[in-house]
């Protein structure tokens, strides 16, 4: 047993991947084509294990309805969309009608298209313009990062009771506990990580996951 987490070498993770829940030809080629694609951008996919972790936290929390804050091309979406039921409902949010065209084909090969709704513009607006009532058992959010407060003050209200808030990419690289690191996302980071202590809307964990994946539950 140990206090601690482990620090993740490549070896382990590779290790843990092969460990995990396979990925499939969907996700595998829908990765490798992201990567070909967007050379630049690829970093903003998610991983195969937490892919896996959020296709089996869905299921293990009995969500029905849920929304995403930052699609990119679609690896994240078709996960969460596996672990809704069949009367599920993903409603996805992002800025990019280019990123999305990827994601779109990848939904209908992977046969979760009918449980998602894109819509395309600024998200905080996307946001501001649903019902101002709890309404999603389950919100991930992997956007821009200075915007993730923002976020958060409008998915925490409407999200019911003992519904889950995930927020990606909360250790920032490490970079959360160097004070040299000034830049404008890595202090969206920490003012969000902060926020979270302070909200006694909700119980929260950051798990060493990928880049730091917050887990949330609302009260």
């Amino acid at each position: 047993m140990t206090r601690t987490s482990e620090s993740i070498s490549p070896e382990l993770h590779a290790y843990i991947v092969d460990h995990s829940q396979p990925v499939d030809p969907v996700l595998a080629d829908l990765a490798e084509e992201t990567a070909e694609l967007f050379p630049d951008f690829q970093g903003m996919q998610i991983g195969p294990e937490q892919g896996a972790f959020t296709t089996l936290l869905t299921r293990l929390s009995g969500a029905r309805d849920a929304v995403e804050i930052g699609t990119f091309t679609g690896y994240s979406s078709i996960c969460f969309a596996r672990g809704l039921p069949e009367d599920g409902t993903l409603l996805a949010l992002d800025i990019s009608e280019e990123w999305t065209s990827v994601a779109r084909r990848y939904w209908e090969r992977a046969g979760v298209s009918d449980k998602i709704t894109l819509r395309i513009g600024p998200a905080l607006e996307s946001l501001r313009a649903l019902p101002e009532e709890p309404q999603f058992d389950l919100a991930f959010l992997d956007a821009d990062k200075e915007g993730y407060v923002g976020y958060w003050e409008e998915l925490v209200p409407r999200t019911r009771t003992g519904g889950l808030l995930l927020a990606d990419n909360t250790l920032s690289h490490g970079r959360v506990i160097d004070p040299e690191q000034t830049s404008a996302h890595v202090q969206g980071i920490r003012d969000f990580n902060d926020r979270l202590v302070a909200d006694d809307r909700v119980e929260q964990v950051l798990l060493p996951i990928g880049d730091g994946l917050t887990l949330a539950r609302r009260l």
